[in-house]
């Protein structure tokens, strides 16, 4: 491996793969696909997370929220309106403050908020609000206050609704859509027009060969993954751990294209197989889907240890904590990868 080598053949790659079909296709497509699917749902412009509240003791806090940017505050006169308004999904959440509020804040006294939820508000809202209602608050006392969020589900509660559903899918195109199908084409395309025989005979190592489409693959397979996620609003908090993540998952979307590049031999036979073992890949997308298929199904899918990380941090707010089991199998299986694509390269020398 030599890092002068590598670096010119990456320059070459990022200079003529922008002309290559499947490069303009593995940005158009999920985008595309994103579109569609947020335009269905009414989230590609969704407005920002709404709050009601009901003020009954005149507090300051009411005053801070509405100065937010990031929420948008309404005020109700009794605690009947604001249950009609959460119910009717005028609001995402609902609080209820009460007499003395500030006063209990103040003073560092246990503050419980009474609080209702709309059943089909989106799980980043849900996430969102107690996030800053506790942070308000803070901000009110001028220290750390305990904040107990006692939380009432109001109208038809939906588990998990189509436009949080369709997220991982969204997300698993853009990141193995790039990462896979744009290396696999790349060496195909190389070995049919006889042009890797040639690159092969000069100083370039086949490793120097493959580290160059591989990281091209990475580039755009988590530049995508992040455009998608914030199109849909759905970054989290956790961004670098969640670019990581993709990173890590990335790096197993261009290790299976460099796989499939090395051993298959023409364009029409890597479509056949992306198109037959698409259930291998998508698999664990279909388990967040339809919440009623067992979740211990995905876990067969080597692709699930990429996307359970991605759905804690990006839809259920999730830490290390949620994903750390699952990061270190993906980081494995990526290890793992290592010595097939040492496998692969190997046979196709020897064809070469």
């Amino acid at each position: 491996m030599n890092l002068k080598r590598i670096s010119i053949l990456l320059g070459k790659e990022f200079i003529h793969s922008p002309k290559n079909f499947m490069f303009i296709w593995a940005i158009v497509a999920p985008l595309a696909f994103t579109l569609v699917a947020t335009l269905a749902f009414g989230t590609l412009f969704s407005e920002k997370p709404n709050l009601g509240i009901v003020n009954e003791g005149n507090s300051q806090l009411v005053v801070m929220a509405q100065e937010l940017d990031s929420v948008t505050a309404k005020t109700y006169e009794d605690v009947s309106s604001l249950k009609q308004a959460t119910e009717s999904g005028a609001v995402d959440m609902g609080i209820v403050l009460p007499q003395n509020f500030d006063n209990a804040v103040l003073q560092g006294e246990i503050v419980v908020i009474e609080a209702y939820i709309w059943g089909e508000s989106l799980a980043k809202n849900r996430i969102i609000l107690p996030t800053i209602i506790s942070d308000l608050v803070r901000e009110l006392a001028g220290q750390e206050v305990p904040v107990e969020i006692e939380s009432v589900t109001l109208g038809d509660e939906v588990s998990t609704p189509w436009s949080e559903r369709l997220i991982p899918f969204l997300v698993f195109m853009g990141v193995f859509f790039g990462g896979l199908m744009l290396p696999s084409t790349s060496l195909i395309e190389e070995k049919q027009r006889k042009t890797f025989e040639a690159l092969v005979i000069t100083p370039a190592s086949i490793s120097d060969i493959f580290i160059a489409k591989g990281i091209l693959g990475i580039v755009l397979s988590v530049f995508m993954g992040v455009v998608i996620l914030l199109l849909n609003q759905a970054f989290g908090a956790n961004s670098l751990l969640l670019v990581g993540v993709l990173f890590l998952g990335a790096i197993m979307a261009v290790e299976l294209g460099l796989i499939f590049g090395a051993l298959i031999k023409d364009i029409t036979t890597l479509f056949t197989i992306w198109k037959a073992g698409g259930i291998i890949l998508f698999g664990p997308v279909f388990i967040y889907m339809f919440p009623q298929i067992p979740e211990w199904i995905g876990r067969l899918f080597p692709t699930y240890y990429a996307l359970q990380p991605i759905v804690e941090l990006s839809l259920r707010g999730g830490g290390w904590s949620d994903i750390a089991v699952s990061v270190f199998i993906l980081i494995g299986i990526d290890i793992l990868l290592v010595f097939v694509i040492a496998i692969a390269a190997r046979g196709l020398m020897q064809r070469s």
